[in-house]
């Protein structure tokens, strides 16, 4: 009887384990919560197995995958721009008058995500709908098989590309209008192309909006605010996100091992803190009684092996007021239960002490990827919510 009895109870418990989340009684639409972060809980355990028999990490949510379909309202097409692959979306209607332009960079983790996946496919589309604009939704190659720079070089060659006047030209694209967007990963690389924009000789259209979504913006300190308070919110947990940024940079488990001790930083880098100091740079209502502690540092060697995690263009955080008061307009989405928040809080902070024009949107009830739960398939009432109040704003000034 007993070893019936241990053959349900393992696994019942199993099953909780991969469905369980505590989930704040403010989110809506739980169960279909708890239903999708098990699916994605399955995939980050099963990832290190795929990886060993030489697939990629998270070969399941190949179902995102749609082909490039148009249809009456737009003409959807995969190209190559600057040989990175791009998904290119246009309004099917003639315009008398040049059109506005979002170049769009998924997140992921730097470590999967695509724009033929189904909510950002979708996400183009409403763009060309409900703002007339030409949308490029740019990919590029992920980690463990290519590492920092590469998810860099790869979206400024593209966007290199694209800025060129004569490919403006092309696609009906008014140069005064272009804003560069992309949400976790991407509002990463969306801030740090946008930085080395401002010093590229050869680009010289200007950028009239940067969209920073979610963005995850600094690998130095694991150990803000939203990292303790959302240790194990769904979605992205602070494991995971560890984890992608050490993938981001090697495959090497010591960094990993040392950036979840928050012990990877050397001393000689110590000056770089300020720019990432919570305890300066967070709003109180943020800081909610937490004490700031220094990280501790690293070994010279690890960073000497690894330099990526100190480099601005990882984390664009660290980059001087020099560079941040010379950025454009800026739009920020930040989500109380989302374990990146504090660092589109801390940007927030500074490019506004450097006198830049910041609009901020904070979702009381948000999560991480709460936009990409407002597709179709996904079907969120705040995703929807969100997602609207977004495109109306882009709409408004762009």
């Amino acid at each position: 009887m007993w070893k019936k009895s241990l053959c349900l109870l393992i696994p019942c418990v199993l099953i909780a384990y991969y469905c369980y989340a505590p989930i704040p009684h403010e989110i809506e639409q739980h169960w279909e919560l708890m239903m999708i972060w098990s699916f994605m809980r399955i995939q980050m355990h099963i990832a290190p197995l795929f990886e060993m028999l030489g697939f990629r990490p998270f070969p399941l949510l190949e179902i995102l995958v749609v082909p490039p379909t148009s249809d009456e309202n737009v003409t959807v097409t995969d190209t190559l721009f600057n040989n990175v692959p791009v998904r290119v979306f246009v309004p099917k209607q003639k315009s008398s008058t040049l059109r506005r332009a979002v170049f769009y960079i998924h997140g992921g983790g730097w470590v999967t995500g695509s724009a033929a996946w189904d909510p950002y496919d979708e996400l183009g589309r409403w763009m060309v709908e409900r703002l007339d604009a030409v949308v490029v939704s740019t990919d590029y190659r992920l980690s463990p098989q290519y590492h920092f720079p590469t998810q860099f070089e790869d979206v400024y060659d593209a966007l290199r590309w694209f800025l060129r006047k004569k490919v403006l030209a092309e696609y009906g694209v008014d140069p005064s209008r272009i804003c560069i967007a992309g949400d976790s990963a991407g509002g990463n690389l969306v801030a740090a192309v946008n930085q080395k924009l401002l010093n590229d000789p050869e680009i010289k259209i200007k950028v009239k909006i940067q969209s920073l979504i979610y963005p995850v913006l600094q690998a130095l300190d694991m150990d803000l605010p939203s990292h303790r308070e959302n240790i194990h919110m769904v979605i992205v947990e602070k494991e995971h996100l560890v984890e992608f940024w050490s993938r981001y940079f090697t495959s090497d488990k010591a960094l990993l091992e040392a950036m979840v001790a928050n012990q990877h930083t050397p001393v000689e880098s110590s000056h770089l803190f300020k720019f990432v100091n919570w305890s300066t740079l967070l709003p109180e209502r943020f800081k909610k009684g937490h004490v700031y502690t220094t990280p501790i540092h690293g070994p010279s060697e690890l960073a000497k092996k690894y330099p990526g995690f100190l480099d601005v263009r990882a984390s664009p955080l660290l980059a001087n007021d020099s560079i941040l008061r010379r950025l454009p307009l800026t739009h920020i989405l930040t989500c109380q239960y989302d374990v990146v928040r504090d660092d589109g809080l801390m940007y927030l902070s500074r490019l506004r002490a450097a006198g830049v024009r910041v609009v901020h949107e904070h979702v009381e009830d948000g999560f991480h990827g709460i936009l990409s739960f407002g597709s179709s398939l996904i079907n969120f009432r705040a995703g929807k919510r969100e997602v609207n109040k977004y495109l109306k704003w882009l709409k408004e000034n762009l």
